[in-house]
């Protein structure tokens, strides 16, 4: 039953774009008097006011990456602010800050109750939000329903890596020594236990036969902390998003054992064979979106929507695209809420069969 779930979740697929409708200011328009011509007498015409127009942004905006620097999230934030400020689809300086702590739980305590009419405090995010919303350990009351998801952007994929001098070549090599006691290797995330790269990490020794609960697992505040620990000498695994890892292979300090994805990616991780190839069927897609506080204003949303649409379709977008080893998977806001709803439910059974829902 938990292999069926497993793989009924990591083989979702993305649900279609909807877009977002505003209502129209209308009036009471005054009925004409007939003329004996049969035409309209236009003097007595009234016509619907414009709608006011929206002077949003108005200052400095902020983007918060809800973990410390290096990872996914920080890497994500940044190539937002720098695209929007290249292609001027927003013309007011954006800045990216960095909230760690709780794999993104502690900022969301925060945001879900204090910002939630901060139009200018948006932030990313990714199954975290929700799977951190739903897990036993270390869990938050906060989820998607506590913001206004404005837009999913990218797709990722986990990834199995140890440094580069790792006697571990291959994945197999890893698994059977992990299968034989997996209390030697240690396991390390940039999110908490239970949560995304938890589970990253846990897929492929799920589907080889070795009891997850068992792995040991290390969490840090972010990607960042935990490639540190791995090149360290404090873990002997990492279990995190593939794109993020793409600097490090660069440098010749990591090296990628497995991809999640189901086939093989482009760039510098072109050469590096999936989980698949290996033997081992699993498949972990990562989305990343953006999202706005809770009472976000309709003319904030709405800006946000074009800004986003433009950002996305610009050349400057695809070029990151492309150097961060990310692809493009645009949902627009109603359509990515959608998505994230169907992915809880997922989310929850999921952690239901393992034992680590709340």
């Amino acid at each position: 039953m938990i292999k069926q779930l497993f793989s009924a979740y990591w083989k979702v697929t993305a649900i279609s774009m909807l877009a977002v409708s505003l209502a129209a200011c209308g009036s009471n328009t005054a009925k004409p008097a007939a003329t004996t011509s049969g035409s309209t007498d236009k003097s007595k015409e009234t016509t619907a006011p414009a709608a006011a127009k929206s002077n949003y942004p108005e200052k400095a905006l902020s983007i918060i990456a809800p973990s410390g620097a290096g990872g996914g999230w920080d890497m994500t934030a940044r190539t937002i602010a720098k695209v929007l400020t290249e292609t001027k689809a927003v013309d007011k300086p954006v800045s990216v800050e960095n909230k760690p702590g709780g794999g993104g739980t502690v900022f969301m305590a925060e945001y879900a109750t204090k910002d939630v009419k901060d139009n200018y405090k948006l932030f990313v995010s990714s199954p975290p939000i929700l799977i951190n919303h739903l897990k036993k350990e270390g869990n938050t009351p906060y989820g998607y329903n506590d913001t206004t998801p404005l837009a999913q952007l990218t797709k990722d994929y986990g990834a199995v890596a140890v440094a580069a001098n790792s006697k571990y070549k291959d994945l197999k090599s890893l698994l059977d020594d992990m299968k034989a006691d997996p209390t030697k290797i240690t396991v390390a995330g940039g999110s908490a236990p239970g949560s995304m790269d938890h589970l990253v990490s846990i897929l492929p020794a799920f589907k080889y036969g070795i009891d997850p609960k068992k792995v040991k697992y290390v969490s840090y505040d972010g990607g960042g902390e935990a490639v540190t620990a791995l090149l360290g000498g404090n873990a002997d695994v990492l279990g995190t998003d593939a794109s993020s890892l793409d600097q490090y292979v660069k440098a010749g300090k990591i090296r990628i054992l497995a991809i999640a994805a189901p086939s093989r990616l482009g760039g510098s991780l072109k050469d590096i064979p999936t989980m698949k190839e290996q033997g081992v069927d699993a498949e972990f897609l990562i989305w990343r979106g953006f999202f706005g506080p809770k009472d976000m204003t309709a003319d904030a949303k709405r800006f946000w929507e074009d800004s986003i649409k433009k950002m996305v379709e610009s050349d400057a977008w695809k070029k990151e695209m492309q150097a961060n080893s990310w692809e493009t998977d645009y949902k627009k806001a109603d359509d990515f809420k959608a998505f994230l709803g169907q992915q809880e439910v997922q989310l929850k059974d999921m952690l239901t069969a393992l034992g680590m829902q709340k």
